[in-house]
């Protein structure tokens, strides 16, 4: 009753509880969900915000943010119930063929790293991206003049032809594999282009093979519920089955007697089928004629012919029947 007087002492109440509310909401994976920490890469290398956080292989948290910091890219992730020392190494591995990516911690160190210290780039390392790399693979081939390559591997071989045998072998060798190199341009340069377009087109799809996997799994997930519902099914009718035989067992002796005079029925039906087919051919006779006498009133209306005499007799009845 005090509170409901003091309507400032109340709000102020309220007030308080839907800040302590909202903070939670908003601020509980920080509050209660393990500690903080960030890390220096020189590239993202295509981590994003709630890719997993490893240790040992066993995950532990998640990313929190990946921005860019000046000349470097500062990570922020979250580490719950996992030790991380003063020497802490973290590194961007990939999770999947597909690209995706996570990021792995290798706890070292004598002191527990402190959430405020940043992990320098010194103890970070980013993957190696194959999409780039054939990219980069494919531009360097594009400006190698292949001609003037062999050229001068078929000069340096002469040069070297009175060196000792296995020099000249080598050169040998090696000369033959320029010339392979320099009538195989052509193949190269189209394989590379393909792998390249390959590559560039697995990147550009990645997101949408990611949710064709995703959706692969939820089929699995929902075929393996429909056979667990199938299998309930299948042993719900077993447990019926079983009901249904004790059931029988032991009515068996009232059944039996029940049956026995349903075939008694039965038998006579049959015999008499023929007489109880011409019943229901006559008795639509019957039923109209027993109709017409009695529809005409709280009477019988009928007539008996020959009753009177013919008209020989008198003229009572001149027409006859």
């Amino acid at each position: 009753m005090r509170l409901v007087q003091r309507p400032v002492a109340l709000a102020t109440i309220g007030i308080v509880v839907l800040l302590v509310a909202g903070l939670v909401a908003f601020n509980g994976p920080s509050l209660f969900g393990g500690t903080t920490y960030s890390a220096e890469f020189t590239e993202a290398a295509g981590l994003q915000p709630g890719d997993k956080v490893t240790v040992a292989g066993v995950e532990t948290g998640r990313v929190r943010t990946v921005e860019l910091d000046g000349d470097h890219v500062l990570v922020t992730f979250q580490v719950d119930d996992a030790w991380v020392g003063d020497r802490t190494t973290a590194s961007i591995g990939i999770r999947t063929l597909l690209g995706a990516k996570y990021l792995a911690l290798d706890p070292q160190g004598g002191n527990d790293l402190d959430p405020d210290t940043v992990i320098p780039r010194s103890r970070t390392a980013s993957p190696f991206d194959v999409v780039e790399a054939f990219n980069g693979l494919s531009g360097t081939l594009d400006q190698l003049d292949t001609g003037r390559l062999a050229k001068s591997l078929t000069t340096l071989a002469d040069t070297f032809r009175d060196t000792p045998p296995e020099v000249r072998g080598a050169l040998d060798g090696l000369t033959r594999l320029s010339t392979t190199i320099a009538s195989r341009d052509d193949q190269l340069r189209s394989l590379l282009a393909g792998t390249r377009t390959l590559s560039t087109t697995l990147a550009d799809r990645r997101g949408d093979i990611e949710a064709l996997l995703s959706d692969g799994n939820l089929l699995l997930g929902e075929l393996q519920q429909r056979r667990d519902a199938i299998s309930r099914l299948l042993s719900g009718t077993r447990a019926l089955a079983e009901q249904l035989r004790g059931l029988v067992a032991d009515n068996t002796e009232q059944l039996r007697p029940t049956l026995e005079a349903l075939d008694r029925v039965v038998d006579v039906l049959a015999r008499n089928q023929d007489n109880l087919a011409q019943v229901l051919e006559k008795e639509a006779v019957f039923v109209r004629l027993f109709a017409n006498a009695v529809g005409s009133g709280r009477w019988f209306d009928n007539y008996i012919c020959a009753l009177l005499p013919t008209p020989s007799i008198g003229p009572l009845n001149p027409g006859g029947c």
